[in-house]
């Protein structure tokens, strides 16, 4: 599959143009300065100017941390995925909420995929960190025990995360940054935070149909990064109290 831009409409520009402007004046002091800065880098291909040409995208990664958009028509097989991300290859729809869908989308469309998601691609760290991810998933496909819990990491990391710094609450994962409304529930009185540990993340079930209460917070991409080896020794336990 491939981004047929000139399929676009006018009404297509005018949300892109809406959602990034909004989103980015939403986010100046509520995402993480490597976030913001990630984007901001990228701004002379991911802009609110234009929908977002992928091909110019690619290239510009093709200089820095080598990924790839590669897209998608919609979800795809898990195991799909975790191939792709080891090879450095970040799916997306190529699809874009229309004005109705503003506030409120039941799937993910190209919003999330590449305001939220695509930014921090270009941080070395959490570059590598996605990678390894994926190759963990590739590494031990068919099991389901550990696949769930890779989707726990997946859905409390790179969707749903979020990090301190400076001592203050800021957000990375690209769930919450491409959502005005929960880019703004997460400082909720209610909204439960606790102290990113990869143990406790993947014994935490999580619901995709409603709006999160539940957040971990990382440190650094460092401690994420390194928590994969930490989960590598919880599957080897694993592995051998089940032999």
């Amino acid at each position: 599959m491939k981004q047929n831009y000139k399929d676009y409409t006018k009404e297509d520009q005018e949300v892109w143009n809406l959602l990034f402007k909004r989103q980015r004046e939403n986010l100046s002091d509520k995402a993480s300065k490597v976030y913001l800065d990630c984007l901001d880098k990228m701004a002379p291909c991911l802009n609110n100017k234009s929908i977002p040409d992928f091909k110019k995208i690619n290239s510009f990664f093709a200089i820095h941390t080598e990924w790839e958009i590669h897209v998608v028509p919609g979800l795809i097989p898990v195991d799909e995925f975790f191939e792709l991300l080891s090879r450095k290859k970040f799916c997306s729809s190529t699809w874009l909420r229309n004005m109705e869908q503003i506030d409120y989308l039941e799937e993910p469309d190209m919003f999330h995929d590449i305001f939220g998601h695509i930014p921090l691609l270009l941080d070395p760290i959490f570059s590598k960190f996605a990678q390894a991810f994926g190759k963990l998933g590739l590494q031990f496909s068919g099991n389901e025990q550990i696949q769930l819990q890779l989707q726990r990491i997946y859905w409390f990391t790179i969707e749903f995360g979020l990090m301190r710094e400076n001592g203050e609450l800021k957000i990375y994962g690209a769930g919450i940054a491409s959502s005005y409304g929960e880019s703004k529930h997460i400082f909720d009185e209610e909204v439960q935070t606790m102290p990113y540990n990869i143990k406790e993340v993947i014994e935490t079930d999580f619901d995709t149909d409603h709006i999160q209460n539940q957040y971990f917070i990382i440190d650094s991409f460092e401690e994420l990064f390194l928590s994969l080896e930490i989960f590598r020794s919880q599957i080897a336990l694993q592995l051998a109290k089940a032999s």
